[in-house]
C-alpha cells in the first residue's frame, strides 16, 4: 500500500512531468545555427532568471558589452543577466524582461518549453523574434 501511494505521488507530482522545468544550462545559437553562448536558467522566488556563463564566438571569451547603455556599458558579457523576473502562467514564463547584450536593448519576453527546445521570445510592440535554445550537456560545451 505504501509503495502504491509513493508511486502515485511521484506520478502525480507536477515537478516530475512538468512542462515548465526550464532550469539548467542551455546553448544559444545565431540565425545560421552557430553556437553563441551557454546560459544558466534558474528559478528564484518563483521568478525566472538567466545569466550567460560562456561565450563561444571566435575571439575574446569574455567580451565587453559595448552596445550596453548606462552602468552596463563596458561590463563583461559573461555573468550578465539576460532573463529577468519572468513569472509562470499557463506553462509560459512571462511578464518580465529579456536583455540582448548584442544590441544593449531590453524587451518584454516569454519563455516556454516545446519538446526538447527552450523557446525564448522577445517583443517590441506587436513584433517579436523567437530563439530556440538547446539543453547543454555541460558548461564546457
Amino acid at each position: 500500500m505504501r509503495c502504491t501511494a509513493l508511486v502515485l505521488t511521484l506520478l502525480l507530482s507536477p515537478s516530475v512531468f512538468s512542462k515548465t522545468n526550464v532550469t539548467g544550462l542551455w546553448n544559444t545559437f545565431d540565425g545560421n545555427g552557430s553556437l553563441l553562448s551557454t546560459v544558466i536558467v534558474k528559478i528564484e522566488n518563483a521568478k525566472l532568471y538567466a545569466n550567460i556563463v560562456a561565450v563561444h564566438t571566435p575571439g575574446d571569451k569574455n567580451p565587453l558589452c559595448n552596445q550596453c547603455k548606462g552602468d552596463l556599458y563596458g561590463t563583461p558579457i559573461v555573468g550578465m543577466q539576460i532573463i529577468n523576473g519572468l513569472t509562470l502562467k499557463n506553462n509560459i514564463w512571462q511578464k518580465g524582461s529579456l536583455f540582448d547584450p548584442k544590441t544593449g536593448d531590453s524587451f518584454k519576453g516569454k519563455v516556454w518549453l516545446k519538446g526538447e527546445k527552450l523557446l525564448v521570445r522577445g517583443y517590441l510592440g506587436f513584433l517579436y523574434q523567437t530563439q530556440y535554445w538547446e539543453k547543454a550537456l555541460s558548461k564546457d560545451r
